[in-house]
């Protein structure tokens, strides 16, 4: 199994910055790749961004060129560095991990609101 733990969210302004962390641990060689997903209120889960075991990226339209998705092997720890926040980035994010290919591990979810 692998467990998940996110920290780094807040109350942010407009314009601002906040980064996210998620550290893995457990069965953390059968990763393959690792995720940020969002659910602003009232709405449905979405994915963000991901990153591959070989440290390739992936990006929502709407978060392009404002977020950054990395990893640190070292540490287990995949980031989620945000950039020019906007009201419609608030939301409760979630970590999320594939392993075995199969396998979805999920954070407990950090809150992150955007005020105008």
């Amino acid at each position: 199994q692998v467990q998940l733990v996110e920290s780094g969210g807040g109350l942010v302004t407009a314009g601002g910055s906040l980064r996210l962390s998620c550290a893995a641990s457990g069965d953390i060689f059968s990763l393959n790749y690792m995720g940020w997903y969002r659910q602003p209120p009232g709405k449905q889960r979405e994915l963000v961004a991901t990153i591959s075991s070989g440290d390739s990226t992936n990006y929502v339209d709407s978060v392009k060129g404002r977020f950054t998705i990395s990893r640190d092997n070292a540490k287990n720890t995949v980031y989620l560095q945000m950039n020019s926040l906007k009201p419609e980035d608030t939301a409760v994010y979630y970590c999320n991990a594939r392993y075995y290919y199969t396998i979805d591990a999920w954070g407990q979810g950090t809150q992150v609101t955007v005020s105008s």
